[in-house]
């Protein structure tokens, strides 16, 4: 809808439009009525599209089950309404936060609309991104402790022949590797942690560190197994990510500067 100044127009001709939109323009159909309360269809119009943009296919069978659960959602709230649930405290918390996030979910997507990212920046980060994996991608172990003491403790169990995959499973930390023997998919250095990456790099294959390894998440143990040329996919193919990457990377700095110049008491 276009707005425009009224001191553009004489009082006839806004006079003139508004009985033109009287005589033509016409509510559209509700989806359903409940109680005699309409749910407009924008509404299910809504969920459909935010479901297709998370690869949810837009089906009769899709929007039957959509259509049924508004009209029990509106059903519900009714009642609710009926009981004074809206006056309840926590409702209102929750209803101020849902309107926080719709207005920050409202001001990302404004965001990205006004700031598209060029085939020149989409390059460079790729270019970026090459340089940070680099070359080759590591298969490793590693078991995460709290303590130095701990992590020394389990370098010479294994040096003195205890099993790599059976002390990982006891002590490591790591819940996601811990049910796997401390078991780590197929990586560049680039994507772990420092000093981490360092240390892989420096292993041979079939290595463990001698000495514990210090990150921010504790004390590693780490086994390197093998060590393979990495392959970087083709820059059209990951175009998109790269796109994300570079708008979260904007959208963080661009909030910094909201909070740097916001009077926060």
């Amino acid at each position: 809808m276009h707005f425009m100044k009224f001191s553009q127009f004489t009082v006839p001709v806004i006079a003139g439009l508004i009985s033109v939109t009287t005589v033509h323009a016409q509510a559209p159909a509700p989806m359903a009525k409940v109680n005699g309360i309409a749910i407009p269809q924008s509404r299910l119009e809504f969920i459909v599209k935010a479901r297709a943009a998370q690869g949810q296919a837009d089906t009769p069978e899709t929007r039957k089950t959509l259509r049924d659960d508004l009209i029990s959602e509106e059903a519900i709230a009714q009642d609710a309404l009926k009981k004074g649930l809206d006056k309840d405290p926590d409702f209102i918390s929750q209803l101020e936060i849902a309107r926080l996030t719709a207005l920050v979910r409202a001001y990302q997507i404004d965001y990205v609309k006004s700031h598209p990212v060029s085939d020149e920046e989409l390059r460079k980060e790729y270019e970026s991104l090459k340089t940070q994996m680099g070359d080759k991608e590591y298969k490793a172990h590693h078991i995460l402790v709290t303590t130095e003491a701990e992590a020394k403790d389990a370098i010479a169990r294994i040096k003195k022949g205890g099993k790599f995959d059976k002390i990982a499973q006891e002590k490591s930390l790591d819940a996601g590797s811990k049910n796997k023997g401390g078991e780590l998919d197929w990586s560049p250095a680039g994507s772990y942690v420092q000093p981490f990456a360092e240390a892989l790099t420096k292993l041979n294959k079939g290595q463990l560190t001698d000495q514990p390894v210090k990150t921010p998440f504790g004390y590693h143990v780490i086994r390197l197994d093998d060590v393979r040329p990495l392959k970087i996919p083709p820059f059209e193919e990951i175009k998109q990510n790269l796109a994300q990457r570079v708008l979260q990377r904007q959208f963080a700095t661009f909030v910094a500067e909201l909070r740097s110049k916001a009077k926060i008491e």
